[in-house]
């Protein structure tokens, strides 16, 4: 169930109102100020339960069924820097603590050019969103589940492949998150690069409904990522 369809859902308890409620709720709706995480779909379930349109036993079945559709919304409500960085290289290291926090500790010659590593192996994570790219509003609002056939737009940016061995790609959706595990060599020769900005050092590679299949070959199943990363040992 995506907001769509949650929203279809509520209108047809909001059509069991009385004209006078439904007035009222449709005036409150256009005035309403939202802060996360009092919302319009919070704010239209309190009315009908307040006006006894629907039990909080269809409640609960509701929440239930829209949660586990959306697993991975609330990362759509992170800042970018917090979700590509803080996130995104905290997850992996969730995933598998075998992989360790780069630093000046593990390589005195460290500058932040990459993020973990394992075995001697460099690692740079990068995650991305996959967001409605024809749809207004925020991140949230443009969220997209894997089935979605919505047009979206996954910029994998400030890629630097000499500086590296391997590069770990997260792609999130509300209801899947997929890991493309690729060498640096692997990058390089992607046909999807590009330069980030003419005459940089830093490249992009950019994944969009229309490319997605082409990385299916780089896919990793979490529990595999230690062992498809340590196949690029330096």
């Amino acid at each position: 169930m995506n907001q769509n369809q949650l929203r279809q859902y509520l209108n047809r308890f909001i059509s069991n109102l009385d004209n006078k409620d439904r007035t009222l709720l449709e005036a409150r709706l256009e005035s309403l100020s939202s802060v996360f995480p009092f919302n319009e779909y919070e704010y239209i379930l309190m009315f009908l339960l307040n006006k006894d349109v629907i039990k909080f036993s269809e409640y609960e079945k509701l929440r239930k069924n829209y949660v586990s559709s959306n697993r991975y919304l609330e990362l759509y409500g992170l800042a970018p820097r917090i979700f590509g960085q803080v996130w995104g290289e905290q997850h992996i290291m969730d995933l598998d603590s075998r992989f360790k926090k780069a630093s000046k500790e593990y390589d005195p010659n460290f500058d932040g050019a990459y993020d973990l590593f394992v075995n001697d192996i460099k690692i740079e994570v990068k995650a991305c969103r996959a967001i409605h790219t024809k749809k207004r509003g925020d991140l949230v609002t443009k969220a997209l589940n894997f089935s979605s056939s919505d047009p979206f737009w996954m910029n994998y940016q400030q890629l630097k492949p000499d500086e590296c061995n391997v590069f770990i790609f997260i792609g999130v959706w509300v209801d899947k998150i997929i890991y493309w595990v690729l060498s640096c060599k692997e990058v390089k020769s992607n046909k999807y690069l590009s330069h980030q900005h003419r005459g940089g050092i830093e490249f992009q590679i950019g994944i969009t409904e229309k490319n997605l299949s082409d990385f299916d070959k780089y896919i990793t199943k979490a529990e595999d990522m230690y062992n498809k990363v340590v196949l690029f040992r330096k």
